[in-house]
Formats: structure tokens, C-alpha cells, sequence
């Protein structure tokens, strides 16, 4: 088979395999007999992070070219054939990996492994001018509509513009500029494919209802064929000062539904004790509506209509803590934000309650076993653990990470990250003010 195997570990009975292909491709499997399903996800160790100027939106563009027709594929046939099958299927890109799964009924798993290996190995073949221009136009569709055209749209690229300074990798979001996606050529997509699209910089992974010798013995016959690539160069290296050291912020006046404050506040890298200390730090602070400021500032003095305060987990870059709040009625930014360093000033000082950290360490011990308890969920973790620390097994014990986090690191990680001099501020200020007479009419932003 050409495959080397890890011992088996687990956490809350779920275990994990570790495979490699002689091409280099990792498989990670998990048995789960629990419902007639199988889960394919396959990672490729490449985001917006690895782009350079001037060509941004790449990665992006190449999760649409994927489904767009391979070799024995053509059109929009991948998608048929999963959903023929009974399955679901999808894409999507972030900073630091661009990523594919299929959900099958058990009996349709090697189709959803021979489709995966076919546009792997043969996308080239089926990569032209028409294809290009087609999806091109789909995701500048799709910037209009999810970023240029709805209410604080363009919030999550100012503020990481702002966060990270010009030339870093992470300075730009995954969705690309405009401009760079009418500058991309033919030749561009195909070098991006060649360098990036290779077994040996992927990671597979399947969940579920399955055997495993036949499935390692399908993955072999599908995808042991495809040739590893060693041109891959290095994403820039994406380290900053721990605090950004001033307040950097920027007024936009567009027509919102109501004045907001957004932050991004630089927090420690995915992966280490410090990220899980901030990760419950910000789940006291705003997740959900138990969380303090909601609590203050939305029943309390009513003067938001929605607080929250989430963590985006990143390897390669500090994380991102992410505030967001939209005010209610008339309200100025000015009193929102000094009621937030009001509660941020406090919780630095006290740290959580054991009442708030409890709650706080049940919430994501719910949310990651959540994941985890589905096929579709565990193999997503289970790639992205192999990826970006080098380790599947890791997937399976993050909630005994989170659970053995002490409350005074959750109050030494607020008091050294969640400070004025340490955030990029925007303020949302609507063009026509008289819209925000009454307090009903508000849209509710969700945590990034």
C-alpha cells in the first residue's frame, strides 16, 4: 500500500489512523458505525497567506474552478453525481488552507474518493479559458453580494487591512481585490494548480461507517497514481509584535441600519495553551447571551441591540479577537466604547467568576464535542489538526485542553491582549441618521 500507520489514540472513545501514500498524500481515518454515512474531506495546505501582491483571490478562485469539470468530469457533474447519490457536498478557502468534503451514504464512499482523486490528478485537462471566465465572474458575484453590497459588509476585510500591516500575508482576505481577480490569467490558475494541487500537500481524511482496509485499499487505487510537486515555496512568515502598541482606527459612513463598533484585537497564536486561555476569556466576555456584555450592554442599558465576542483561531498570524456590536437607537459609539473598556478594564483586573468560567469552559466543551460527534465535523478537525500542527491525534483531545485551562491564565491573557493599545477599531456611522429613529429595525451581526 505505501502507507505507514500511527497508534491508535482517542479521546471520549473516538479513535484515529494515520496513513501516507508513497506520493506523499497523509490519510487519516475514523471509524464511526453509528450511522450508515462516511465523510471525505480533503485539505490542501494552501490560503489566501500563500498569494502575493498583485494576485490575490487566487485560492479563492481556484475552490470555485474545482468544481467547475476535470478530466472525466465535465461541468457541473461533480455536484450531480454527489447529490445523485444521496450526498452533500462543498468548498471553502480561509487564510490558511482551502478545504473540500462530500457526506455520503457508507455504500457511496469510493465514488466521493474518485471524484476527489480525479480533479486532483486531471483538473488541468479540463482548466480553459471558458471555465476561467465563468467562475471569475461567479465570485465577483459573490464579493458583490456577500461584501460590496449588505450592510457592513466590508467590515472583516478593513479591519484585518488594519490589523495586519501592508505586506503581511494575513493584510488581505481570502475573497481577493477586484482588481487582482481581473488580472488573473489562464496561466496563473494553472501554475497556482501545479504548485499548490499536489498529494503531497494534502491531507485526506474519512469518517464514518467505513472499512478500513478497503478504503485505504480505494484511496491507493484512486489517488496513489498522482504525482507529488516539490516546488512549493514557503508562505512569508506571518509573526508580529504581541501588541500592536496604538489604537488604530477608522470611520466609515455608509448606509447601515445602525451605528456599530468593531475591534480586532491581536490575540495568541491557534494551537497553544494562551489561545484556549482567550478563547474562554472572549466566551465570558460575549458569547451568547449570558456573556457580560451582552448583559451590560444589551439588557442593561439597552443601549445595543447585539454584543458579541468571538475568537478567530489562527496558526500562522496572531488570532483575531473579534468584537462586534451594533448600538441601539440613537446611541453614540463614543458611550458603547467606554462602557466595553469599562467591562474589559474590570475582567482584567478580576478575572471570570468560577460560576462564568464554568459556564464558559461547558459552552465550548459543548461546541467542539458538537463537532467532533459528527462524521462531516470530525473529519473537517481531524484534517485541519494534520495541517496545521502536524497531528490528527490532537483533534480528539482539544477538549481536555480547554477543560484544564485555570482561571487566572483566562485573567492573564485579558490583561495582556484585550487592551486599547493592542486593537484596530472600526465605527460604522449611517449616512441617514433619521433611519435609526426607533431602536426596532436593527440587524444583528454574528461573530466572525
Amino acid at each position: 500500500m505505501g502507507h505507514t500507520a500511527t497508534a491508535e489514540a482517542g479521546s471520549g472513545g473516538l479513535t484515529a489512523t494515520e496513513h501516507r501514500l508513497a506520493n506523499g498524500l497523509r490519510v487519516v481515518l475514523s471509524e464511526d458505525h453509528l450511522t450508515p454515512v462516511a465523510a471525505v474531506c480533503l485539505w490542501y495546505d494552501v490560503g489566501s497567506r500563500h498569494e502575493v501582491k498583485g494576485r490575490t483571490g487566487l485560492a479563492h478562485l481556484f475552490e470555485h474552478l474545482m468544481f467547475q469539470g476535470s478530466k472525466q468530469v465535465h461541468g457541473n457533474g461533480h455536484f450531480e453525481l454527489v447529490q445523485g447519490a444521496g450526498g452533500s457536498l462543498n468548498g471553502t478557502t480561509s487564510f490558511e488552507r482551502t478545504n473540500y468534503f462530500e457526506t455520503m451514504p457508507a455504500h457511496q464512499l469510493e465514488l466521493a474518493l474518485w471524484l476527489e482523486a480525479d480533479r486532483m490528478g486531471s483538473l488541468l485537462a479540463a482548466l480553459d479559458d471558458e471555465s476561467m471566465e465563468n467562475q471569475r465572474d461567479v465570485v465577483k458575484n459573490e464579493r458583490r453580494q456577500r461584501y460590496d453590497n449588505v450592510p457592513y459588509g466590508t467590515a472583516f476585510e478593513k479591519l484585518t487591512a488594519l490589523a495586519y500591516p501592508e505586506g503581511h500575508p494575513y493584510h488581505h482576505t481570502p475573497i481577493g481585490s477586484m482588481a487582482d481577480l481581473d488580472a488573473a490569467t489562464l496561466e496563473d490558475a494553472r501554475n497556482f494548480f501545479r504548485t499548490y494541487y499536489a498529494p503531497n500537500n494534502a491531507v485526506l481524511s474519512v469518517v464514518g461507517d467505513i472499512d478500513p482496509v478497503q478504503t485505504l485499499a480505494w484511496v491507493e487505487k484512486y489517488f496513489g497514481s498522482i504525482p507529488a510537486h516539490d516546488g512549493k515555496p514557503e508562505p512569508r512568515p506571518g509573526d508580529l509584535p504581541e501588541v500592536i502598541g496604538e489604537q488604530l482606527r477608522e470611520v466609515v459612513e455608509e448606509e447601515v441600519p445602525a451605528r456599530a463598533l468593531m475591534a480586532a484585537y491581536r490575540l495568541p497564536h491557534d494551537g497553544t495553551r494562551a489561545a484556549d486561555a482567550a478563547d474562554l476569556a472572549l466566551t465570558v466576555l460575549g458569547g451568547g447571551e449570558s456573556s457580560r456584555l451582552h448583559n451590560r450592554l444589551v439588557r442593561r442599558d439597552r443601549t445595543a441591540v447585539a454584543a458579541g465576542f468571538g475568537l478567530l483561531r489562527l496558526a500562522g498570524a496572531p488570532s483575531l479577537g473579534w468584537l462586534d456590536v451594533k448600538t441601539s437607537g440613537g446611541v453614540e459609539v463614543p458611550q458603547i466604547e467606554a462602557a466595553v473598556d469599562e467591562e474589559l478594564a474590570r475582567f482584567a483586573a478580576e478575572g471570570p467568576t468560577p460560576e462564568e468560567m464554568e459556564r464558559a469552559q461547558a459552552q465550548l466543551e459543548r461546541e467542539w464535542l458538537d463537532r467532533l460527534g459528527t462524521v462531516a465535523g470530525r473529519a473537517d478537525e481531524l484534517c485541519r489538526f494534520a495541517v496545521l500542527f502536524g497531528d490528527p491525534q490532537l483533534a480528539l483531545t482539544a477538549v481536555d485542553r480547554v477543560l484544564d485551562i485555570t482561571a487566572e491564565e483566562v485573567r492573564e491573557v485579558a490583561a495582556a491582549k484585550l487592551r486599547p493599545d493592542n486593537r484596530a477599531v472600526l465605527v460604522y456611522e449611517p449616512l441617514a441618521t433619521e433611519q435609526n429613529a426607533d431602536g426596532d429595525d436593527h440587524e444583528e451581526g454574528a461573530d466572525q
